[in-house]
């Protein structure tokens, strides 16, 4: 019973934190035994799949194929829990290129973030495409992208930002 409430919200606060066209979300529940990180990529290999489909990116995406599994795990740096809300309101709310357009208002973003860390709780294993230290990003697309992914062993919840120049 507590997996289902966990799970529903997750799906609510990461949804308030989509932006169609620019931030795509998704949260879940993982069927396999004892999910690690290859488990947590294949739901982002998903996620990436979805963005490749979505009308408004196809023309910028000819010909697009997500990276494999494995290319996911390679291009994916840890990030400590501490810095994930944050890190996942910038993703949700502040554009990649244009850091001064929003796309979701701050306090909003923050609060839904807060939300998400808190119930994957403190033990979560959290990801990103960026080297947080270096300031590189591993870019999973072919465009802009920004990634975070975090994991409590049993749930997941991924937030996509992508933009064009």
């Amino acid at each position: 019973m507590k997996s289902i409430g966990v799970l529903a919200e997750l799906e609510a606060c990461m949804a308030e934190l989509s932006t169609p066209t620019r931030v795509y979300v998704a949260a879940g529940r993982f069927s396999e035994p004892d999910p690690d990180l290859p488990e947590l990529a294949a739901r982002i290999r998903t996620l990436l799949c979805a963005v490749a489909a979505d009308e408004a990116w196809q023309r910028l995406l000819p010909g697009y194929t997500a990276p494999s599994v494995p290319e996911i795990c390679a291009s994916l740096e840890p990030m400590e829990t501490h810095g994930a809300a944050s890190f996942l309101a910038r993703v949700a709310a502040v554009d990649l290129l244009w850091p001064s357009h929003q796309h979701l208002p701050r306090e909003s973003a923050e609060r839904a973030a807060e939300q998400v860390v808190s119930t994957l709780g403190s033990e979560a294993s959290w990801w990103t495409n960026h080297d947080v230290e270096g300031g590189a990003v591993n870019g999973l697309t072919p465009l802009f992208d920004s990634l975070l992914a975090g994991t409590d062993g049993e749930h997941f919840a991924l937030a996509l930002q992508i933009a064009d120049d």
